[in-house]
């Protein structure tokens, strides 16, 4: 047990300031990027719109359940298939965290490596849909813009994902202040559940699995992948949560190719996400989906372990062994114990013990207002996502999704077949619960 912590402390002093570094820029690009720059481009039915789509979608900051949403928003606002899924591929995979945090534990060779794996990966995935896509798109599906202004006067709220952000008037200062409530609070409650899971998960592997339970994959990049694979396909792993992981099973003697392998199709597939793919975007995508994802990471990672030198990725594994002996300094326990703080007010949970509903009680109590259970919201991108979608039905005045309650109060009149089609269309299931 001790072994055990002490694993988990040293991964996390580790990762610590690359962490906090990665969250804030993940903060910065989440307000002073709108949407719009995501989404005008991805109409098109062409290869250039896959391109598009996966270059935007590798240095976001999305979570592999956040990415569903956003994914399937997108593709209601005109994109097409092909950049659905290359966005789809690509963003959960890596992110502007997830790069620095990956530089941290891995490093650089890594580092560059996942991105450009992703985008390329995503690029061919994208490609293969278009080939087999024989839809024709009307312009007029297309959004005329990105759903309801915020009503707040004074308010020049962001558009897209900045929605989620506390209303405050449009000056430098605030919209910083939006981008550190949102990099070290919702991002924050987001990641850091899957990103604990992934240390502890990650110091049991190191400290309590003997190595000779590994011994058939010792520098065997067949077996290696395959087993990564076995697991990594249907199992929920957020990008930055799949870092300390990978190195954990490095250390007991899988090839950096199956760490690769864990990287790649951890993120970027679980069974949640295959479901909402075959049930929106259908079957066939569903499958090019899953073989793009597949095909790429079996490719990659054999490239990995037969045409790239072997010690480019295997120092870090010593350097990780040097830490131990070599001592933390100061500045890392500094950056550790911020981080602790921010995790526990995360996940803390009276956080969310409060209700979001306390604006419609005087409606409620004259009926006025309309609550409907959602279904497969983890994250603020999933409630954020599902409030814009209701938020756009005829009739519906003002909504408030609860991630903590699973809950969706609306108060206008709207009609209930109209909130659960607009729900489905991004992948949630819907039902109403009180009139």
């Amino acid at each position: 047990m001790v072994n055990t912590l002490n694993e988990i402390w040293t991964l996390l002093c580790e990762m610590s300031p690359y962490l906090l570094l990665g969250f804030l820029l993940a903060g910065l690009m989440h307000e002073f990027i709108p949407e719009r720059v995501y989404t005008k481009y991805l109409g098109e039915r062409s290869l250039k719109s896959v391109v598009l789509a996966a270059l935007f979608g590798v240095p976001l900051p999305l979570c592999s359940c956040g990415v569903i949403p956003t994914a399937m928003g997108i593709r209601k606002e005109g994109a097409s298939r092909g950049a659905t899924i290359s966005f789809l591929i690509a963003t959960p995979q890596t992110g502007v965290d997830s790069i620095i945090a990956t530089y941290s534990l891995m490093g650089l060779p890594f580092a560059i490596i996942r991105p450009v794996v992703a985008l390329l990966t995503a690029i061919f995935g994208g490609a293969l849909c278009n080939v087999f896509d024989k839809e024709r798109r009307d312009a007029s599906t297309v959004a005329p813009d990105g759903g309801k202004p915020c009503s707040a006067k004074g308010c020049h709220r962001p558009e897209g994902f900045a929605e989620a952000s506390p209303c405050l008037p449009d000056t430098l200062l605030h919209r910083f202040l939006r981008a550190l409530s949102y990099a070290f609070g919702e991002m924050m409650e987001d990641i850091g559940k899957w990103l604990a899971i992934g240390l502890v998960v990650a110091g049991i592997i190191t400290a309590a699995v003997p190595d000779s339970w590994f011994n058939v994959f010792h520098g065997n990049t067949l077996y290696s992948i395959l087993f990564v694979l076995l697991f990594s396909i249907p199992m929920y792993l957020c990008a930055t949560g799949s870092i300390p992981i990978a190195l954990a099973l490095m250390l007991k003697g899988l090839t950096p190719g199956a760490a690769l392998v864990l990287l790649m199709a951890g993120p970027a597939s679980n069974a949640a996400s295959i479901l909402v793919v075959g049930k929106v975007l259908g079957k066939r995508t569903m499958l090019i989906y899953l073989t793009s994802i597949i095909l790429g990471a079996i490719l990659f990672g054999f490239g990995i372990d037969y045409l790239l030198p072997r010690e480019w990725f295997t120092a870090p594994v010593s350097h990780y062994a040097a830490c131990h002996e070599g001592g933390i300094g100061l500045f890392s326990y500094i950056c550790t114990a911020l981080m602790l703080f921010l995790l526990a007010r995360a996940l803390w949970p009276w956080r969310h013990h409060h209700h979001h509903h306390e604006a419609f009680s005087a409606d409620e109590a004259e009926g006025a207002c309309t609550i409907y259970h959602v279904e497969g919201m983890n994250c603020n991108h999933c409630a954020a996502n599902v409030e814009r979608a209701i938020a756009e039905v005829t009739g519906v005045e003002h909504v408030e999704v609860s991630l903590h309650d699973g809950t969706a109060s609306i108060i206008g009149r709207h009609t209930e077949d109209d909130v659960l089609r607009a729900v489905e269309s991004i992948g949630f299931r819907a039902s109403k619960v009180s009139d």
